[in-house]
């Protein structure tokens, strides 16, 4: 007898899921991949000695040279922008989960890095606070709205079930969501602030005149020990954070970096300037003068776009971003083995008590270093190539990891006739702490590819390398095409981020890194 088998009565097979063993196995092949062609050559000639120079500058630095206003504009532009950008990712959360053309906006403004934004605004706004502000709000409003609304869509509703019927949604949101998330909102925010300080010292590298404009100043005039006070004067800002930054002293921030930034002034004539911005500059070249849809010229015009876009493709965009790819694969993996390493430097039960404060002050430290003034440090040591980058991103975000995964670690409970030391580790702390290791370093993924691509401004002929070329040649058309390309880029690796984590079932463990730091587990975590 032979049986039929009917089409649509058997289910459709189903592809086994991934585990965290064959996912682990083909990222670590992937970044084996990519070191093979990973350019990692250091051509400076004395390294060991700059590097004798630059710990010099660290141990006797020079306090006295350092501008006071360049801590005073360092703070005023992170709270500024922070500011604007964290409002307008609470109006932009409200509305996230329902409307799909918000998430689509928030992912893009997310996805173009803070020097990117600063880069295509000084065209419009010249050197000001505007560019400074606004580089920062711009992607950070993107972000907050995506964290402020996992943080709404988490809340308890229990308050919402005892509102009198007929509530209007304003109401019931005001008093009965809003009350029950705005600790998590406050704390995730004020660590924001902190955030926006490292991207704040970043933007004074090309210009802006904070702390990392004198630092870049110092290192490139040979003065070390302006460069180390620079550098400490920076760690005890982000390290006192907590001391100046409170409900009450917002106020007082707020209206002091009003009255701090003002005097830099840049483009006179805005509204021109933004006029020819949009109208003109971003414009493709075959397009400023022809249009797509005119009924006579649309075959030439799209003829002149194509032969005008191709080269830009196949020369830029192309190896560009496999270059990005490249340096974020080896990073993200590097990081991996950075942070199970040292996660046991800040865990009670791998740390005594006089190396546990030492570990802890050295992990706070290399995450509150921000990955570009590690590798322009890094650079200046080893020589242009892809080495400077992936030490700045595999040491930055492993200090990140390894801090929350030793605060993870103090939580564990362990059976009395736990084993010790090596076996500890290896046997029973990082296999229940392995989700939880691979939730935060997924999504770092996306936030390591974002910095890898301006990389590029340094010389790392990443996608960033391309977008400089192109702003310093005036071709703007050519450098929103190519920031465009890097934003799909990062969009397409946070969804195959999203897409993992849900495959290994890890997509409801903390990731915003703060709830380690707060009493309550649904807080956010300081990323």
């Amino acid at each position: 007898m032979r049986l039929h088998v009917l089409p649509g009565i058997l289910p459709a097979p189903r592809w086994p899921r991934p585990g965290y063993a064959a996912v682990s196995r083909w990222f670590a092949i992937l970044g084996l991949a990519a070191l093979l062609a990973a350019d990692l050559h250091v051509t400076s000639l004395h390294p060991w000695s700059d590097l004798e120079r630059l710990l010099g500058g660290l141990v006797r630095p020079d306090f006295l040279a350092v501008e006071g206003a360049s801590i005073l504009y360092t703070v005023a532009f992170a709270v500024l922008g922070v500011g604007l950008g964290a409002g307008a990712g609470f109006l932009l959360a409200i509305p996230y989960a329902r409307f799909r053309a918000v998430r689509i906006a928030c992912a893009f403004l997310r996805a173009v890095h803070e020097l990117f934004w600063a880069l295509l605004l000084m065209q419009v706004f010249g050197l000001s606070a505007t560019t400074g502000i606004l580089a920062i709000a711009l992607p950070y409003a993107g972000i907050c709205a995506k964290v402020y609304a996992e943080i709404i869509e988490e809340a308890d509703l229990s308050a919402l079930r005892v509102l009198p019927a007929g509530s209007d949604p304003v109401s019931a949101f005001a008093y009965a969501r809003l009350p029950e998330v705005l600790a998590s909102i406050r704390a995730y925010t004020f660590y924001r602030l902190e955030c926006g300080m490292r991207s704040t010292l970043v933007l004074g590298f090309i210009g802006l005149p904070t702390i990392g404009f004198y630092l870049e100043s110092a290192f490139r005039q040979g003065r070390y020990g302006e460069a180390g006070a620079l550098m400490l004067v920076f760690y005890a800002l982000i390290g006192t954070r907590r001391l100046w930054v409170r409900g009450w002293t917002l106020p007082l921030l707020v209206l002091g970096a009003i009255l701090a930034l003002p005097p830099m002034v840049g483009s006179t004539d805005v509204g021109a300037s933004l006029a020819r911005f949009l109208g003109h500059d971003i414009v493709p070249a075959p397009l400023r003068h022809a249009s797509l849809l005119a009924p006579d010229t649309w075959l030439e015009t799209w003829a002149a776009l194509w032969a005008w876009f191709r080269p830009i493709l196949t020369g830029q965009i192309l190896p560009g971003t496999l270059q990005t790819l490249v340096l974020a694969q080896v990073a993200l993996v590097a990081t991996a083995i950075g942070a199970l390493v040292l996660f046991p430097l800040t865990a009670r039960h791998f740390a005594g008590p006089v190396a546990r404060p030492f570990g802890r002050v050295l992990l706070v430290t290399v995450r509150s270093t921000p990955e570009y003034m590690l590798a322009y440090v890094a650079l200046q040591l080893l020589g242009p190539s892809m080495l400077p980058a992936i030490l700045a991103l595999s040491i930055h975000n492993a200090g990140i990891i390894g801090y929350l995964m030793g605060r993870h670690a103090d939580g564990l409970t362990y059976r009395p006739d736990a084993p010790r030391g090596l076996n500890l580790y290896a046997y029973e702390t990082v296999p229940r702490l392995y989700g939880q290791f691979l939730a935060y370093l997924l999504y770092r993924w996306e936030i390591i590819l974002r910095e890898s691509a301006i990389f590029g401004i340094l010389g790392v002929a990443t996608l960033g390398f391309y977008v400089d070329a192109a702003i310093a040649e005036l071709r703007l058309d050519v450098a929103a095409v190519l920031i465009l390309a890097t934003a799909l880029v990062a969009i397409a690796v946070d969804a195959a981020s999203r897409a993992l984590r849900r495959s290994l079932r890890i997509a409801d463990l903390p990731v915003r890194l703060a709830s380690t730091d707060t009493p309550r587990s649904s807080a956010p975590v300081t990323a």
